[in-house]
């Protein structure tokens, strides 16, 4: 699909040496780095799971936590 986009002049310049650098078109830099930036910032399952699942754990009450993190600090000598 071809597209029209403003961008930076320096931007521009930027990526065009990047391009010759990689032996690659402006189109292929241009479509691997948007396919780059819209998979960093995709909410994937395991992210959600995952935060699904500290909500949950943080509204449990934590006392096991509490001990278990406290036990090795008393029993050793500072």
């Amino acid at each position: 699909m071809k597209t029209a986009i403003s961008i930076p002049d320096e931007v521009f310049a930027e990526a065009d040496e990047l391009a010759r650098k990689l032996n690659q078109s402006r189109s292929q830099l241009y479509s691997r780095a948007v396919r780059e930036y819209v998979a960093r910032h995709s909410d994937d399952g395991v992210t959600s799971a995952l935060n699904a699942l500290c909500v949950e754990e943080s509204s449990v009450d934590s006392g096991f936590a509490t001990k278990a993190a406290k036990r090795p600090l008393e029993d050793s000598e500072w």
